[in-house]
C-alpha cells in the first residue's frame, strides 16, 4: 500500500505556539516511532506543508 503522511506547519506547532525549530522537532520526534510503524511494509511519502510561515510572512509584510 502506499501512504501519503502530510505534516504540515499546523500539525507541527502547538497552538498559540512561535514557529521556532524546537518545538517542531520536539512533535516530530514524539511522532517518528509510529511513522515508521506505519512505514513498515508500506512505500510511505511524507510531506510538509509550510501555510502558517507563509501566513507569518504575509502578516509581517
Amino acid at each position: 500500500m502506499r501512504i501519503v503522511v502530510a505534516l504540515g506547519g499546523n500539525a507541527l506547532l502547538p497552538r498559540g505556539g512561535h514557529p521556532d525549530a524546537l518545538p517542531q522537532v520536539a512533535r516530530l520526534d514524539a511522532a517518528a516511532p509510529a511513522l515508521a510503524r506505519l512505514a513498515q511494509g508500506h512505500d510511505m511519502v511524507i510531506v510538509h506543508g509550510n501555510g502558517p510561515q507563509v501566513g507569518l510572512l504575509a502578516v509581517e509584510s
